[in-house]
């Protein structure tokens, strides 16, 4: 786990800048609720957290790298916002955290995938919340056996297959739905990805 941290570490030394707030997150600011608590997961540089926090959310942010999440904390504090930062070992921690006493209303994911902790993820939510994500699918990324783009991982574990995300959270209720490759455009051009937003039951008192 140390020489994972190093790579993200390495990786983001050099950035001097947020990470870009993703799409979906983009498109469907109309959903969120007007307030409430938010976990941009994997955050990196907390683009999405950073977001949140101008929206008015108790923001959070949880990465793996220990750079990652001071650059959050001084890019919070040079936008005078605040933003609850904490470096964890997602891949481990988060499945021992006891994330349902968190009662997290919105739950933000870009371009990370690992399927163990959705469970969890949906523990943390409370009722009603929403969860945000978007993320690399296999479809239209393999010819054979070589990459035809350089766009994402290239371990196909970390990626969707077709339609997953939909049956990764099938008990909650659909707001936004996209997923896309190569057709009709170029991989460059349109990345295979899916986007989406879905919603927690709202369990009846």
């Amino acid at each position: 786990m140390q020489a994972l941290r190093k790579k993200w570490n390495d990786r983001y030394g050099q950035v001097q800048v947020p990470n870009q707030v993703i799409e979906v997150l983009e498109l469907n600011t109309h959903l969120l609720p007007q307030q409430g608590k938010s976990l941009d997961l994997a955050c990196g540089l907390g683009g999405n957290a950073l977001r949140m926090a101008e929206l008015g959310f108790e923001s959070h942010a949880w990465d793996l790298s220990d750079l990652a999440i001071d650059k959050v904390l001084e890019f919070a504090e040079e936008r005078h916002l605040v933003v609850f930062a904490k470096q964890c070992d997602i891949s481990q921690d988060v499945q021992q955290i006891e994330m349902h006493k968190e009662g997290f209303d919105v739950i933000i994911i870009g371009h990370f995938l690992l399927r163990d902790i959705i469970p969890s993820l949906i523990s943390a939510l409370k009722p009603g919340g929403l969860i945000y994500y978007q993320t690399f699918v296999e479809q239209e990324y393999l010819e054979g056996d070589q990459p035809v783009s350089d766009s994402g991982p290239r371990n196909t574990n970390f990626r969707l297959k077709k339609n997953e995300l939909l049956s990764l959270f099938s008990g909650f209720t659909l707001r936004y739905y996209r997923e896309e490759g190569s057709l009709g455009a170029p991989i460059e051009a349109n990345p295979s990805e899916a986007l989406l937003v879905a919603q927690k039951a709202i369990l009846d008192l």
